[in-house]
């Protein structure tokens, strides 16, 4: 008997037995679709982080400067300095200050703007367009000039779309606006990223109690050498202060590394805890088989006696278990697909965010592979036991 007339065998019996076949399937079905899922999840999750990160940069570093008491700290002049002489994987850099003042437009208070003092080259830096008016200039920042760049959701809530001229207070300072931000998102909202306010780092340090300046944003030249440049930095700092608690260095590349290694980590771990499920469904096809071997020993009997050999019978039992596992992963896999469709969709809406659960082709082929091989191997006791009847013995039972 050829492989394929074996499988033809195969399928007329499982579809002898569709409900006890269907129902010997679920575990499989269940495994192969949690897997599939849980995996796509995984992946959705791992695109939403880096998609999150690469707003903030991640080929840039944040210099956070404690200092050493009151007798020793860094200029921005020095910070300048360092970047000019390592040009070569340094690419820029700007001082960030936060301002901590509410933002005043008329009579009303907005406290949830965000407000930093930057540099001329941080929108360059973070990828950020000027839509009305101009951004910051070396000679703001210079002068100490009373200006800011808003973002659209000040530009449309407060000042009807035309913000350029207008003012805005912060605490007891007055500052022009000078630019708007082109929208970061289709729909600005009040504390969202398109509800912000940068003015020159040198007049929020101005504002500031302390009047220092204490975090910088570096941008490297190749963000595949972002651990090199994170150490150049380090090493150029504690050249300063010669104590590694007066700063800080923070790589978003590093950081985003190890938030995917987490991810990564609860993936597995839930997709382990799915995949018993395949396990069980094994357990329910060697059950199925053992008894379909009970209930066919006469057959196999007849067909012994005609000459079939053990390795035949033992094909057949093996295929059939095969075969039940196998549409049990393709049934897994489809609906898989259909639950993360349906997964993505509640996630959205409940969520607000753009998560995509993604099955991925490796997860797929993966589950289904398990889901075969599962079959083979706990169909493989039953069918040793089917070959292994004496035909005499089995030709007796009634």
């Amino acid at each position: 008997m050829s492989i394929l007339e074996t499988f033809q065998l195969s399928l007329k019996n499982i579809w002898a037995s569709k409900m006890r076949t269907f129902l010997t399937m679920l575990g499989i079905i269940i495994g192969v679709m949690a897997v599939i899922v849980i995996v796509g999840l995984g992946n959705g999750m791992q695109h939403y982080i880096e998609d999150s990160f690469a707003d903030l940069g991640t080929d840039s570093l944040t210099v956070m400067v404690m200092g050493r008491g009151s007798s020793r700290s860094v200029s921005e002049e020095q910070m300048y300095e360092m970047v000019e002489e390592n040009s070569d994987m340094l690419k820029m850099l700007s001082p960030t200050v936060s301002v901590s003042f509410p933002v005043k437009i008329g009579s009303d208070t907005v406290s949830t703007t965000s407000v930093s003092g930057v540099s001329e080259d941080y929108f360059s830096m973070k990828g950020y367009e000027v839509a009305q008016g101009r951004g910051i200039q070396y000679m703001d920042i210079a002068s100490r000039k009373k200006v800011c760049v808003v973002g659209q959701y000040l530009n449309t809530a407060y000042f009807g779309g035309s913000a350029v001229g207008q003012t805005v207070k912060l605490g007891n300072n007055t500052l022009t606006i000078v630019g708007v931000m082109a929208a970061e998102t289709d729909d600005p909202e009040e504390g969202g990223t398109d509800d912000c306010l940068f003015l020159p780092y040198s007049t929020a340090a101005r504002m500031s109690y302390s009047g220092t300046i204490g975090s910088y944003v570096l941008t490297v030249q190749d963000k595949d050498e972002i651990a090199q440049a994170k150490t150049l930095v380090e090493g150029e700092l504690y050249k300063i202060f010669e104590d590694e608690d007066a700063y800080k260095v923070i790589s978003m590349s590093e950081m985003l590394d190890t938030m995917n290694s987490m991810v990564n980590m609860i993936i597995c771990v839930l997709a382990a805890i799915a995949a018993i499920s395949l396990v069980v469904g094994g357990i329910g096809i060697m059950n199925i088989m053992l008894v379909s071997v009970t209930e066919r020993t006469r057959e196999i009997g007849v067909r012994k006696a005609l000459g079939a050999r053990e390795s035949v019978i033992l094909r057949q039992f093996v295929m059939e278990a095969a075969t039940t596992s196998a549409l049990g992963g393709v049934l897994g896999i489809v609906l898989g697909f259909g639950l993360s469709a349906v997964a993505t969709t509640i996630i959205t809406s409940l969520m607000e965010a753009s998560l995509t659960v993604r099955p991925s082709v490796g997860a797929v082929a993966v589950a289904f592979g398990v889901s075969v091989g599962i079959g083979v191997l706990f169909g493989y006791l039953p069918a040793r036991k089917a070959a292994a009847l004496n035909p005499i013995d089995a030709l007796r039972s009634e």
